[in-house]
Parts: C-alpha cells; sequence; structure tokens
C-alpha cells in the first residue's frame, strides 16, 4: 500500500544485492528511478529491466562521477524525493585492527562512509526541491551497534554512518527532510553469500542462530527502506532501524540443538569456511 507514483528515487550501488532488490521495490510502488552502479554488466541488466529508469555506471567513490549522477537526475527529473545511499563494502578486510595498512583504512573509508558524505552532499539541492517530504535513506549494519572482532575499521565506518544520520537529520529538519539508516544483520548477497560461507555441518544450526531464524534476505532490507522512505514514516527522523531478525536484542544468546537459550558456544570453530 506504498505508493511512489510520480516520486523520483535515487539508489547508490542499485545493480546486486540489497540496492537491486530496493530498485525492484520501488519500481513495483511506481517511482522514477535512477541508480548508480559500478559494474558494466550489472548496469546493462538494470537499463534491460528498466528502460525507463535513469541507469549512469559509475562509482560512488569518484567525486566527478557522483556529480555528474547529480547533474543526470537533476537534467532528467528536475529534482529528488528520495536518496538511497546503499553502497558499502567490508572489502574481504578483516583481520586484527594493528595489521591494517593506511591504505587499506582509507580505501574502507572511502566505500563505507565517505562516499556517503560526496553523495548526499551533491544531492541535498535536489532534495530541497521536493521538500517538504523528500528523505535519505542510508545503509548502515549491525555492526555499528556491537562489536566485531577483526573488522574494527569497518564498523567504525558504519557507526559513523549512524552519528551522521542523526545529526544531519537535525540540519535538515526546518526544510522538512527526513534523514534515517538501516541496519542490516547479515543478508545473503553476492557481496556476502551466507550460504556458501557456513560450513556445511553447521548449515542446520542457523534456524538456531538468530531469533526469527534464519538470516535476512535482500528484500527485508528493501522493504526497510521503502518504509523509512514513505508517508508512513512521515514523522520518523534521525533513527536507525535494525532489520536484523531479533539478532542484536539476542546479544549473544541462541539456541541449543535442544532448543534451550545459552550464551555459550555449542559449535567447534567459527562455524564458517573459513
Amino acid at each position: 500500500m506504498i505508493d511512489f507514483k510520480d516520486k523520483t528515487v535515487l539508489v547508490t550501488g542499485g545493480g546486486a544485492g540489497i540496492g537491486r532488490a530496493t530498485v525492484a521495490a520501488f519500481a513495483q510502488a511506481g517511482a522514477r528511478l535512477a541508480v548508480l552502479e559500478i559494474d558494466a554488466d550489472r548496469a546493462a541488466a538494470l537499463r534491460r529491466d528498466l528502460p525507463e529508469a535513469l541507469v549512469v555506471e559509475g562509482d560512488a567513490t569518484d567525486r566527478a562521477a557522483v556529480a555528474d549522477l547529480a547533474g543526470q537526475v537533476e537534467q532528467r527529473f528536475g529534482g529528488l524525493d528520495v536518496l538511497v545511499n546503499n553502497v558499502g563494502d567490508f572489502l574481504m578486510l578483516a583481520k586484527p585492527f594493528e595489521a591494517f595498512s593506511d591504505d587499506e583504512i582509507e580505501r574502507l573509508y572511502a566505500v563505507n562512509l565517505r562516499q556517503i558524505f560526496t553523495v548526499t552532499r551533491a544531492t541535498i539541492p535536489l532534495l530541497r526541491r521536493r521538500a517538504p517530504g523528500s528523505s535519505i535513506v542510508s545503509v548502515s549494519s549491525i555492526e555499528g551497534f556491537r562489536g566485531i572482532p577483526h573488522c574494527a575499521v569497518y564498523a567504525g565506518f558504519k557507526a559513523g554512518i549512524i552519528g551522521f544520520t542523526k545529526s544531519l537529520a537535525l540540519e535538515l529538519a526546518p526544510a522538512g527532510i527526513r534523514v534515517n539508516a538501516l541496519a542490516p544483520e547479515t543478508t545473503e548477497t553476492p557481496q556476502v553469500p551466507v550460504s556458501l560461507v557456513v560450513a556445511p555441518e553447521h548449515r542446520d544450526r542457523i534456524p538456531h542462530w538468530i531469533p526469527l531464524g534464519r538470516f535476512g534476505t535482500p528484500e527485508d532490507m528493501a522493504g526497510g527502506i521503502l518504509f523509512l522512505a514513505s508517508p508512513l514514516a512521515a514523522w520518523i527522523t534521525g533513527t536507525t532501524l535494525h532489520a536484523d531478525g531479533g539478532a542484536l536484542a539476542a546479544a549473544g544468546w541462541y539456541r541449543d540443538p535442544k532448543g534451550i537459550w545459552t550464551n555459550m558456544p555449542v559449535v567447534t570453530g567459527n562455524g564458517m569456511n573459513l
């Protein structure tokens, strides 16, 4: 029952995973779509599947590419109703903090936080044209709310999105622009293929690891984004929605093979193919 007819929505990283599901959800809700996608094949697939959408092949971490994107959105649509900052990646960098190089930290910063600053700053003028009622939704992570060993840099930037969201929400509230974030738990995507990562001998334990019994899907996350961007959330700003199947509330509690709640490990190793 969420209608985005005559609304213009920009999704970054919209060619796969959460981004692709978000694009599909907004399309189904009638939105006019602009999509930024770095991968040429994925961009081509978007153009084929959504011929009326503006699909821009480009890198969200490249300031010139973002400026070009904003210019194309302005020329095509004249303004913007919703910005979805979806781009983010832990870049397969998981190791003790002291082992990170300056270059690795900069790479993680560029793809997980700096690009959000760049894209948001470039599109705020477009969002103002459709205000009041326009909104920004940024994809953070549940790791911004809990500790995660060997991913301290990534988690730090994801937590930064949450702080940025709160403060920007205050700045833009007088203009009627809402700013919120979504914090997903582990989600089955090409970036994080959970079904392949979990060791086969432990896959029957997945229903016991997360309170709602499964890992997330891109469609789960798209639903949360759609809600935050919609009039149903008209009085919600500066907040982060946890799309985590109850994992954060569980805080390390899960069910053992007999279905009894415990916070003690019941598998050897980390349960993954690592």
